[in-house]
């Protein structure tokens, strides 16, 4: 990313968020379409890949704080890298606000998702993102912690409470924030899956704050719409309790249980002292996503869990 603001000569078009005015790429795929792609168009681009999947899914004019806005934002080329971490217990609760409760998975320990990503083609323009949740238990669930985690591993859907998520590009940060009161801000950030992982995140001076490294884990192919999950976020809009579901077509992955030779340095920047606080210490798991899709929908109210 460069370090200075771009301006309209460099190549950019400002647009209005709601009250706000930012600058994306001019012939970029928000000042061509403004979040409601025209699909054909889409399928010439040949860094878009196969879009077949985003054909089922019917964008919509929706209400939000900001007001009307199209839904679901799509991700036709993502890859990523996560780093699920144990922590204990009691700092977990800590950092969550009640209700909500972290998901145990060994005993005096619950797990921390630190994670890495990088979109290529999607409906607001390339960017990257960082990503550090407490994966916690499904709002209203009861009973065994043990058999939710099962049933969470197995099928793919994950429900967390995002802590930080810094990005790199201002329309990603103005969107993020006033569309979605979700904590994030600017800084630097690279991700590259090639014959290794390599990822850090820089504040915008140029400071290290978090980097990682390593080996590539074989990663498997498999077809469209095979791999299938769902992540939830559950989280504040203006003092109510709402849940974002993020729905994934994975395409290309590799995952590691207990891998080994996974360099993570911190190096005291704010999402270094999240991960401290925290006490995210041993690492659990490594999903490399060389290849996948995203569907990201826009918040809807948990009510239920404001009145608990």
């Amino acid at each position: 990313m460069i370090d200075e603001a771009p301006t309209m000569e460099q190549g950019f078009t400002e647009v209005e968020f709601g009250t706000h005015k930012v600058l994306v790429p001019s012939g970029g795929y928000y000042d061509r379409f403004r979040m409601n792609p025209d699909l054909d168009e889409v399928a010439q681009d040949p860094a878009a890949g196969n879009i077949d999947f985003f054909r089922r899914i019917p964008k919509s004019m929706v209400a939000t704080r900001v007001g009307p806005a199209w839904s679901p934002n799509f991700y036709y080329r993502t890859s990523s890298v996560q780093l699920l971490l144990l922590a204990p217990l009691a700092h977990l609760r800590t950092a969550l606000l009640m209700p909500l409760e972290p998901l145990r998975s060994l005993p005096g320990h619950g797990l921390v998702a630190l994670t890495f990503f990088s979109y290529h083609v999607c409906d607001n323009d390339p960017y990257n993102e960082v990503s550090i949740a407490v994966v916690i238990r499904r709002p209203r669930t009861r009973g065994s912690h043990a058999l939710e985690l099962a049933r969470t591993l197995r099928r793919r859907a994950y429900v967390a409470h995002v802590l930080a998520l810094p990005v790199d590009t201002e329309i990603a940060r103005v969107r993020g924030v006033h569309g979605y009161q979700l904590p994030k801000w600017l800084a630097d950030i690279e991700l590259g899956i090639g014959s290794k992982v390599r990822a850090q995140i820089r504040a915008r001076g140029g400071a290290p704050d978090l980097s990682l490294e390593a080996p590539l884990p074989e990663v498997r192919t498999v077809a469209p719409q095979s791999r299938m999950g769902t992540t939830t976020m559950v989280h504040l809009i203006d003092g109510a309790w709402h849940q974002t579901t993020v729905q994934s077509n994975t395409l290309a992955f590799a995952q590691q249980m207990w891998p080994k030779d996974v360099a993570l340095s911190r190096h005291g920047g704010p999402m270094s002292q999240l991960l401290d606080g925290l006490g995210a210490s041993t690492l659990v798991r490594m999903d490399v996503v060389k290849d996948a899709q995203l569907v990201l929908n826009m918040p809807r109210s948990l009510k239920a869990l404001d009145r608990t």
